[in-house]
């Protein structure tokens, strides 16, 4: 019903903002169609707030809807997707604004087809196709270059004469594909193939200009992906320009931005290779140079030591140490010598002074039967028995002729006097006695 008012009663806001609310909700859910132009996502907030854009007319809406809804959509949405949603419009009548309550959000057109292969992506990685640790690193200096890429192409052309431009003497195998349509997929593959059977071909590149989405739908094919998966041969993948990013990008060796990209990727700069060279055997003349010169240092500071300046020094030296230590022993052993020929005299005049024969010197002698006993007492002796003495220079035999005894006993060893011989007979044998 139309609210009454008049200049006289006029309705309150209030009233116009419930009554517009009451209306709106009294509208039900619609499917609607458009453009994301927006997507802001705050912190802290279960809400997600969106605007969307008709893709005809400059006209748009805002969108609400809930954060789980929004997290579980696969792929996830961005701005510019075009999507179909189930919504309910609303009224919030404190702000006087009008906005849709999504219920249900769908891809469709390109976003549809972005979701198709966004969920191909993520099976052909959970297979381990895109694994890092597959890759293959390409060769420094290739002999032969495959070329897969459509007849007459720019890309063709780019990829040949960057190649050639950075290193002449470069070869290329160049198998040509439709890089666009229903046969794109198909011839690629093909021509793929027939390079990595070529054992001449150590890389092979990938390469065409860029294009919509639709145009490079080809290079996102399963079947293509899991033939470059197969392929012996490093691939590089040089499919539209930068912000085109195809699954090929994905499963090749090598991603190039460019064509022109692929050819600095493939084949290294012959100038730059030459600075390069130039830079090193400078790096190893100067090395050299230096060490040349700390050997030589090193050579004349051992040569400049005495030692070596003149070697007989060390001769000279060693050999008055060799003198000194002859004389030194010399004079050690004479005096060894000396000590000991005096020794040997003080042991000889110690035996000779020890010896019975000095006491015959001295005019003693020895008296002895004729069993050569020593008699010490005239007790036994009767006249006429033989007897002999014993002198310093010989011995002397005798025949007693009269025993006198002492008056008194003597106090040492008994005296016996004997008078000389008639006749006496001298012993030829000189024996001498020693300690």
């Amino acid at each position: 019903m139309a609210l009454e008012s008049s200049p006289q009663a006029p309705a309150p806001v209030r009233q116009i903002a419930n009554a517009i609310s009451g209306w709106v909700d009294r509208l039900g859910a619609v499917w609607v169609e458009g453009q994301i132009a927006q997507v802001n996502r705050r912190p802290g907030m279960a809400t997600v707030f969106m605007t969307l854009r008709d893709t005809i007319a400059d006209i748009s809406v805002p969108v609400t809807c809930s954060r789980v809804m929004f997290d579980s959509l696969n792929p996830p949405l961005v701005e510019g997707a075009s999507v179909v949603m189930h919504a309910k419009p609303s009224y919030y009548a404190n702000r006087g604004t009008l906005s849709l309550q999504a219920r249900e959000i769908r891809m469709v057109g390109l976003g549809e087809l972005l979701a198709r292969l966004e969920r191909r992506r993520q099976l052909l990685a959970a297979e381990g196709l895109f694994a890092a640790e597959r890759k293959r690193r390409l060769p420094f200096l290739p002999g032969r270059v495959g070329l897969v890429t459509a007849p007459n192409s720019a890309a063709e052309r780019d990829v040949l004469e960057n190649a050639k431009r950075r290193w002449p003497a470069v070869s290329f195998e160049v198998a040509y594909a439709a890089m666009q349509g229903p046969r794109s997929a198909t011839e690629v593959i093909e021509a793929l193939e027939r390079l990595d059977r070529d054992e001449t071909v150590e890389v092979i590149v990938i390469a065409r200009g860029g294009g919509s989405v639709e145009d490079l739908l080809p290079f996102s094919d399963e079947a293509l992906i899991r033939a470059v998966h197969r392929a012996r041969t490093p691939v590089v993948s040089a499919i539209g320009h930068e912000p085109d990013t195809p699954l090929l990008d994905l499963v090749a060796d090598v991603r190039a931005s460019t064509p022109t990209d692929a050819a600095k990727l493939v084949v290294p700069d012959v100038l730059d290779e030459q600075r390069q060279v130039l830079a090193a055997r400078d790096r190893v003349r100067a090395a050299m140079t230096g060490w040349l010169a700390r050997e030589q240092a090193g050579l004349d500071a051992l040569r400049s030591r005495p030692a070596l300046a003149d070697p007989r020094t060390l001769l000279d030296a060693r050999a008055e140490e060799v003198r000194q230590l002859r004389d030194r022993a010399r004079r050690t052993v004479g005096h060894q010598l000396d000590r000991s020929a005096d020794d040997i005299a003080h042991q000889r005049a110690r035996a000779r002074a020890l010896s019975p024969l000095a006491t015959l010197q001295r005019g003693y002698a020895v008296l002895q039967d004729e069993a050569g006993h020593v008699l010490t007492s005239v007790a036994g002796l009767v006249p006429g028995r033989e007897i002999s003495v014993r002198v310093a220079d010989g011995r002397v035999h005798a025949t007693t002729r009269q025993v006198e005894p002492a008056d008194t006993p003597p106090t040492d060893t008994p005296r016996i006097d004997t008078p000389a011989p008639d006749t006496a007979a001298t012993d030829h044998s000189d024996e001498e006695h020693h300690d």
